[in-house]
């Protein structure tokens, strides 16, 4: 298979010939060539694969030639959408292929018939636009084969009515439910079971594995090779997957529907209202009692707490009090079993988390407006995963174009627990050395001096009026965006697009038809965001992204990997920083004839000797410490 992938995307080829734009990369045939030899031999391959590769081409082609039951996972839903509906589809064609494949997305993403009727009936909305949402949700359930919340373009993504008429692990009621023959998760599971290859997402496929393991069953067929994109992205989403989780919004949840399922039960409503008033109630104090302490921290901080250890015990005792009188009605309807088995779970999984004795995970809470969740997430991943790629007996290719640490794959080899993995490390075919520059501005304080912000800004305000705006600029905080954000209005005469104002598929859409705008960003506009064109020209980062110190999962690993005798520094914080900056650096250059400017504004790129693996890290850009340099190189 490796000769025939490497010809079929050479200049020769039909992609050559068939697609329009086409330009054979003899990265892309390299990645290819190696993709299919993982396939054939069953071995684990890492590809970090430049801006420009051709990666999904290069992952494609291959899988589609396999003959092989393949999983093909990405990053994103948005990600997912366009890799089945555009770029597979035109891959099958030019090759002929007539395997069949499918789309399979999470649960919360398909529309619940039964979930829509129970809504319907109900009929509590908190506002008229909601009751027209609820229109619009049913006239489309009429309509709709795939039962894909996507389609519904016009409904807000936000909105309260999606969690109304959509199921939960929790709550779907399996094969006894009487919308079952009809249901759109059932639907789409069976055709992801019966086809060659499935295109999911990380959460989607990292939620059924961790199911697999407990023994539960699998929603997805078992394959003979896993395609993971956006890599990078793998070992934190691992660490919420594997994680236990208790939330306030479960809880509530559990209540409500309880509360549902008592109307279909005659004489089950007067037994176990007084025990569903005891639980919301308790929910409540309890996050007021949780007011006083950090939005996030390690469970140690709130557990000797008199209050919270109080409104914990309640809660406990209302949960048990809970899974005990629904024990009572259970066999009378599969809707109450489902909540004594939600119950019993809840009640089980609180004990667990109240238990910080622990040393293999790290338990702590973190707080929303309304809300909490506590968690245990396992310090060192790497066991779990392995155990899982050796039960698959699979290949499992790993690509990304961010993945490396000057040239190296050894920090995420380790947290995968990937042993001599088959490596390889392909370069953007863009000539970066007429595309692009590197600018780093002379004269800025150290980050954390009070007035880093201003500073920076005044530093940056030359190169946007050079460009015209036409910019991002990237923040590891959202206190120094809101602050530049501040400093920036009135001072520049090109529409400013700051995130937080807007959802951000509108910010992008208005910045994209601005022709002149300047974006303001923190962490999810570092990745995934694509502006290729005269649109986008300068992409400034203020500040080294390294994660912040009062995360109580990251500040439990580097404590253990000091106990290990490792500079937790140097084998944690900067290769994940690393990783973070090639990202946000990634944003600039996407297209073959774009130009553009990285402006790096951190002085500690100079001043420590830690700053080399960062600019080895990335692209080749030339770089300057010159203002009129970057003025000459803009208006070129």
């Amino acid at each position: 298979m490796t000769d025939d992938v490497d010809a079929l995307l050479g200049p020769d080829g039909p992609f050559a010939r068939e697609v329009p734009g086409f330009v054979p990369r003899d990265v892309q045939q390299a990645m290819a060539v190696a993709v299919a030899a993982a396939i054939d031999e069953r071995h684990a391959l890492i590809a970090e694969a430049g801006t420009g590769t051709g990666k999904t081409f290069a992952y494609l082609v291959p899988a589609l030639l396999s003959g092989k039951r393949v999983i093909v996972s990405t990053g994103t839903k948005a990600l997912q959408d366009q890799l089945f509906h555009r770029d597979l589809p035109r891959v099958r064609s030019v090759l002929g292929a007539r395997l069949s494949t499918a789309l399979l997305k999470g649960r919360a993403n398909y529309l619940c018939l039964h979930r829509l009727d129970q809504a319907r009936s109900d009929g509590r909305f908190a506002t008229r636009e909601q009751v027209a949402q609820l229109q619009t949700i049913h006239a489309w359930s009429a309509k709709t084969k795939s039962g894909d919340r996507a389609e519904l373009a016009e409904l807000p993504e936000d909105s309260p009515l999606w969690p109304r008429v959509t199921s939960t692990t929790e709550n779907c009621l399996g094969s006894e439910c009487p919308m079952f023959s009809d249901c759109f998760v059932v639907k789409a599971r069976r055709a992801a079971q019966e086809a060659d290859l499935v295109v999911v997402n990380h959460h989607l496929l990292f939620a059924d594995l961790a199911i697999k393991q407990e023994g539960f069953g699998e929603i997805l067929p078992g394959a003979q090779a896993f395609i993971l994109d956006e890599a990078h992205q793998i070992p934190e989403l691992a660490g919420q997957f594997f994680s236990i989780t208790l939330t306030a919004r479960q809880l509530t949840e559990l209540a409500t529907d309880t509360l549902a399922e008592c109307g279909a039960v005659t004489g089950a409503l007067g037994t176990l209202q007084p025990l569903l008033e005891a639980v919301t109630p308790a929910v409540r104090r309890l996050r007021l009692a949780m007011d006083r302490f950090p939005p996030k921290a390690a469970f140690l901080v709130i557990e000797r707490d008199a209050e919270v250890e109080r409104e914990l015990e309640s809660l406990r005792v209302a949960l048990e009090e809970l899974g005990s009188g629904l024990a009572t009605h259970a066999e009378r309807s599969r809707g109450l079993a489902a909540v004594h088995e939600r119950a019993t779970q809840m009640h089980a999984r609180l004990a667990h988390l109240c238990d910080s004795s622990a040393r293999d995970s790290v338990h702590w809470y973190e707080l929303s407006p309304h809300g909490f969740a506590l968690h245990a997430t396992p310090l060192d991943l790497s066991q779990p995963l392995r155990e899982l790629r050796e039960q698959s007996h699979a290949a499992w290719i790993f690509t990304s174009a961010t993945l490396s640490i000057a040239g190296r794959f050894d920090h995420f080899s380790r947290q995968l627990g990937l042993e001599d993995p088959h490596s390889l490390c392909l370069d953007s075919p863009f000539d970066y050395a007429n595309q692009a520059l590197a600018y780093l501005p002379r004269g800025l304080p150290e980050p954390n001096t009070p007035d880093y912000t201003a500073k920076m800004i005044e530093a940056v305000l030359p190169v946007l009026e050079t460009s015209n705006g036409r910019a991002f600029l990237l923040f590891t905080s959202h206190r120094a965006l809101r602050r530049a954000a501040e400093l920036l209005e009135g001072r520049v005469p090109y529409p400013l697009f700051v995130q937080g104002t807007a959802p951000r598929h509108q910010l992008l859409g208005g910045f994209r038809e601005s022709g002149n705008g300047v974006l303001l960003g923190a962490a999810s506009f570092w990745e995934g965001v694509d502006v290729a064109g005269e649109a986008l020209s300068v992409v400034v980062i203020d500040k080294l992204p390294f994660a912040a110190p009062d995360d109580p999962v990251l500040v439990a690993r580097l404590e253990s990997l000091r106990e290990s005798g490792l500079n937790p520094f140097v084998e944690w914080q900067i290769p994940n920083a690393v990783i973070a900056l090639k990202q946000g650096a990634g944003r600039l250059i996407r297209d073959i004839n774009d130009r553009g400017v990285l402006v790096l504004c951190d002085p500690r790129l100079r001043s420590k000797a830690y700053g080399r693996i960062f600019l080895n890290s990335l692209p080749p850009f030339p770089s300057t410490h010159d203002l009129s340099a970057v003025q000459q190189f803009l208006l070129a």
